[in-house]
């Protein structure tokens, strides 16, 4: 792709893991469309971008909301006019509790979120994929450690995460023929202000609280990058960042 300017999508941009790729990715060289519900948080990572990488574009969107990905997608393509990767990261945790106390609005919340919103960005990222010249792209999806081992009282939430697994799967088989190949990244306890809590203390399987580690969400920041800037006949199908000792081999 010598000569193209490199566009990425990241979800969720606006704090956390997608503000911390959104930028890595920016100094990387990729023009970067920030998605992501609150357009303020969306500006401060633009203005947070480094001067000599990519340009940003923020485009305040809602991933549960299909008219909000589908204009999501058309302003992608009046802007840039290609799409080279899409960071599947927009996702949401409510607070944990048995299943007999999940609400049904709760349950549809998170299902709407963290795996419909996947879903419809992956199916309009596709499509672009399909079109642009040259064709293909990759897509990377954020599993979690809950793709494979869930928390105690995270029933919603380890429920979107496996399906992942199964979204990727898919996207990765569907994809070939065009070149558009699908990886996930599953992180286990980056320094985000969602896991704070897991320092002070994290039920376990056992039922003990205990604090658990937790790393720099720089680093998968890092790993983001490394699985986007492969050449399209590589192909990172799976990789697991974690805090080193967080309580996973072994979990359950």
């Amino acid at each position: 792709m010598a000569g193209i300017d490199k566009v990425a999508l990241v979800t969720g941009a606006g704090s956390g893991i997608g503000r911390a790729s959104a930028l890595a990715l920016q100094l990387a060289g990729f023009n970067v469309v920030l998605a992501g519900r609150r357009k303020a948080a969306l500006e401060g990572t633009a203005n947070a971008a480094a001067d000599d990488g990519g340009k940003m574009l923020v485009v305040p969107s809602d991933v549960s909301d299909e008219p909000a990905v589908l204009a999501l997608f058309h302003k992608i393509r009046q802007v840039f006019g290609r799409l080279d990767l899409l960071f599947n990261n927009a996702g949401i945790f409510i607070p944990g509790a048995p299943i007999e106390d999940i609400t049904l609005k709760d349950w549809n919340e998170v299902i709407a979120v963290n795996l419909t919103g996947a879903f419809l960005c992956a199916r309009e990222a596709v499509r672009l994929m399909k079109e642009q010249t040259p064709q293909g792209g990759r897509i990377i999806n954020n599993g979690s450690i809950s793709a494979y081992s869930p928390r105690p009282g995270a029933i919603a939430y380890t429920t979107t995460k496996h399906a992942i697994c199964g979204l990727t799967k898919s996207l990765s088989l569907e994809g070939r023929a065009y070149d558009i190949h699908c990886g996930q990244l599953d992180i286990g306890n980056a320094g985000t202000q969602i896991v704070e809590a897991i320092k002070r203390g994290a039920p376990q399987a056992d039922g003990r609280m205990m604090p658990e580690p937790i790393m720099d969400v720089a680093h998968c920041a890092s790993a983001v990058v490394y699985m986007a800037s492969l050449p399209l006949d590589a192909n990172v199908q799976n990789m697991t960042i974690m805090a080193s000792k967080m309580p996973f081999i072994g979990r359950g």
